[in-house]
């Protein structure tokens, strides 16, 4: 089997399901109002955006596979960091910032 139609089946299917986790986590995040949820679904979306990116380019013939691979693992790696980011943000302060709101 050529390699490139692996790299593309892979690619679809984590852009589909990276697609549906994103929605869900924007529906928790809109329901709750958490920080955490928006930071998770902007770390889950950015990597989602960089698998069709990188895509994109690679197979529009924009850019060389090099290229593709190189923009999606920058948006995989700064994905991750806003995913981290979510673990660490406290659900206490989302909780008393919804409190104290007027």
């Amino acid at each position: 089997m050529n390699l490139q139609y692996l790299i593309v089946g892979a690619n679809t299917v984590t852009l589909v399901v990276g697609s549906l986790v994103t929605w869900f986590g924007f529906r928790a995040y809109r329901r709750t109002d958490s920080r955490s949820l928006r930071a998770l679904t902007a770390g889950l979306a950015c990597i989602t955006f960089g698998t069709l990116l990188g895509g994109l380019l690679h197979q529009s013939g924009l850019a060389p596979l090099l290229v593709g691979v190189t923009v999606q693992s920058g948006s995989v790696a700064v994905g991750f960091l806003l995913l981290g980011l979510s673990l660490l943000q406290s659900e206490e302060t989302d909780v008393e910032a919804r409190l104290s709101a007027p």
